[in-house]
């Protein structure tokens, strides 16, 4: 009976049906280089895709030598970034288990060079059509791009692995000289010797600038009860100049202040300012240095930031801005359309461009995308001011109100011109009324304020009421700002919308040259990198002959020409030039610049060192005696906290000036502003002196105190 029962229960069991835990479906893997385009992305596309971030290149030469083959075709050696193992582990792993590999990098050479680049550790087929692009972030946007996806265009990487080869070359060439020569941790290259250069020859003009003398005559009229200015223009209709003191008086001389002056001519006429195109990256740096002080780097992150996502909405990412890398003023007709509505509902058709003006491109431009825009004209600035930081918010406004201006009609302008006469001698008088406002509504290019004049007719006369003459002399050209500093590079066409940035970068944390009031001054160091290079390497410093490789890159890019043949080109008279170079620069030794105070440990005199941070005080016995001092600035102000030690100016990191008392780390008092020993009269808390337009101000920072700006 027992076997009976046992066997029955197998049967039993036999007969049930087995449950198998379906296998879930395989995603499609994108990849893109950063986690916040990856987070945008992943949710326009949904559940059956996943979207992984690179973070960036993976592959590169390596840092510890040229890793290119001279011998072998210029062939590069590149191996897998130091500490992006697990990266390049994972990526592998989810390529593995995917359905299809799409590659999602950034549209342009380096974005192609990364694509490529994860192709090859992946082991991809070159044939797959796995490449997807779009210029911007938007759910529209990104799902037509899937729709047609590409090959890796070879062009594209060839053009930034001749780039990338060439800057190799130079880099790892010139600089162990350097290294040999001057002292270790310098560097030199293509773009970065040719900005230096033009730094310093600026300032050379500026030591070697003679200043001339000139005068002008402004004067105030009477007609009627109506009084206006106008200035000196000269004698019988024919324009003069006031070279001294002595030319003036021999001008007023002529008046008879008894006389009238005849108004011989008044000139009425409308003028029209056009708006300026959409930004490219370039116009974008220069307007966000000059506009909102912001630095080159700061600018482009903003921008990255904007372009590949930001919560809005319940926390739905979009890009807000298109590709932020371009030197194209091209717009894509539907943003048009969006942006004509647009200026239609909210200003009137008046205020809308029938054919929007359109921008040249400078020489050698690539113009392989649109220009920077919003991705949407209906996402205002103050609609989006609730999801950004300061500096997004900053930044957007200012691309909006740009391609919102460039898609307005022109101001129009009232102007009147009115020449003035006795004995011969001219004066003349300009004045303006904007008689329509046209772009200007959005986008303001600086102060604006009309100029009227009276209503004057030829024939009528004006009485001079006083004159006002005055003394000038010729001013030497300013130094570069980054923004001029980054037009010139462009106008010379030298680099290219990703180089700048970087470039900028490298030369200040090289100690080549340091940003003195927004304005770049060489340093000694500087000078004489630059003297080195500008004597053994003149090419390398020839802006000319770096905007040649340029173009010569960019011919690479549309498949005209062969990369090798193009670094080949470069590269033989380049390396008897570095030869050379090793047996004719003379070691120089750079003196310490004595700090004259003595070393509190062994008596030595102390000397200026230069650090990665900037100068400080170091023991000349180095390294026998390794006593160092911060180099700080005593402003003679009381410390507001322990009323002990005095307020000192440092400097942080990053270079930036901050204040701090001087028995730190006893007593950790630290401000942004620099205090300047008086107490504020409403709540007793001590005044700062913040720099402002115009001038300083001095402020409470506990309250809303404020004195008047001292210019």
């Amino acid at each position: 009976m027992a076997t009976k029962t046992t066997a029955s229960k197998t049967s039993k069991k036999t007969t049930k049906k087995r449950t198998t835990r379906r296998a879930k479906p395989k995603k499609k893997l994108v990849i893109v280089e950063s986690p916040s385009k990856a987070k945008t992305i992943g949710r326009f596309l949904g559940r059956s895709y996943k979207v992984v971030a690179s973070l960036g290149h993976v592959r590169d030469l390596p840092k510890s030598r040229m890793g290119v083959d001279v011998e072998n075709n210029y062939q590069p050696d590149y191996i897998s970034i130091r500490g992006k193992g697990d990266v390049i582990k994972e990526l592998r792993k989810d390529a593995k288990n995917a359905k299809a590999v799409y590659l999602a990098s950034d549209p342009d050479r380096e974005g192609e060079a990364i694509a490529w680049h994860v192709s090859n550790i992946l082991k991809l087929d070159d044939k797959d059509k796995n490449r997807v692009t779009f210029n911007e972030i938007t759910k529209d946007a990104v799902k037509e791009a899937f729709k047609e996806p590409r090959t890796i265009n070879m062009d594209l990487v060839d053009a930034q692995q001749a780039r990338r080869v060439l800057d190799r070359l130079v880099g790892y060439s010139i600089s162990p000289i350097l290294w040999k020569k001057v002292k270790k941790g310098l560097s030199a290259g293509r773009v970065q010797s040719v900005a230096l250069n033009l730094i310093i020859k600026r300032e050379n003009e500026i030591k070697n600038f003679q200043p001339e003398e000139y005068w002008t005559i402004d004067a105030e009229f009477q007609h009627g009860r109506d009084k206006f200015n106008a200035s000196f223009y000269g004698e019988n209709g024919k324009k003069l100049p006031l070279h001294n003191n002595a030319d003036v008086q021999a001008v007023l001389g002529k008046l008879d202040r008894r006389k009238n002056f005849a108004i011989t001519k008044v000139t009425r006429r409308e003028r029209k300012r056009l708006p300026q195109p959409p930004y490219t990256t370039s116009t974008m740096q220069q307007d966000a240095n000059r506009r909102l002080n912001f630095r080159t780097r700061k600018t482009m992150m903003a921008a990255q930031m904007l372009y590949e996502g930001i919560d809005i909405k319940q926390g739905a990412p979009v890009g807000l801005i298109t590709y932020m890398r371009t030197d194209s003023t091209r717009i894509a007709l539907i943003a048009k359309h969006e942006a004509s509505q647009f200026i239609h509902e909210q200003y009137g058709g008046e205020f809308a461009a029938v054919k929007p003006v359109k921008g040249k491109l400078p020489e050698g431009a690539q113009d392989a995308h649109e220009a920077i825009r919003p991705t949407s004209v209906y996402r205002t600035p103050a609609e989006m001011k609730p999801y950004l930081t300061n500096d997004q918010y900053k930044l957007y406004s200012l691309i909006w109100s740009r391609f919102v201006a460039s898609q307005m009609t022109a101001q129009v302008v009232d102007t009147m011109t009115v020449d003035l006469e006795q004995n011969k001698v001219n004066f003349r008088a300009n004045g303006s009324k904007v008689k329509f406002p046209g772009f200007t509504k959005v986008y303001k290019r600086g102060e604006e304020k009309d100029n009227l004049l009276p209503d004057l007719n030829e024939g009528d006369a004006a009485k001079m009421v006083s004159d006002n003459p005055a003394q000038h002399f010729t001013q030497p050209p300013a130094r570069y700002t980054e923004a001029a500093l980054i037009k010139t590079l462009e106008q010379n066409g030298v680099g290219r919308p990703s180089t700048y940035a970087p470039t900028l970068d490298t030369i200040q944390r090289r100690y080549y040259v340091r940003l003195v009031s927004r304005h770049f001054e060489p340093t000694e160091l500087g000078e004489i990198v630059n003297q080195i290079i500008e004597k053994q390497f003149p090419e390398i410093v020839n802006a000319k002959f770096t905007a040649d490789v340029e173009g010569e890159l960019d011919q690479v890019e549309a498949g005209k020409r062969n990369w090798v043949k193009v670094v080949d080109s470069f590269y033989q008279p380049f390396s008897k030039e570095v030869k050379d170079a090793e047996d004719q620069v003379a070691k120089i030794q750079m003196r310490d610049e004595l700090a004259g105070m003595d070393c509190e440990i062994c008596g030595a005199p102390m000397v200026v060192k230069m650090g990665r941070y900037g100068k400080f005080y170091a023991c000349s016995r180095f390294p026998k005696c390794r006593n160092t001092k911060a180099i700080v600035k005593d402003t003679g102000v009381t410390c507001p906290k322990c009323h002990q030690g005095t307020v000192v100016e440092r400097k942080s990191k990053k270079n930036r000036v901050f204040y701090g008392c001087s028995r730190y780390p006893d007593c950790d008092f630290v401000s942004w502003d620099k205090p300047i020993g008086r107490d504020c009269p409403k709540d007793g808390h001590f005044l700062v002196e913040k720099k402002v337009k115009g001038g300083k101000q001095v402020v409470c920072p506990n309250g809303d105190y404020k004195e008047e700006v001292q210019k």
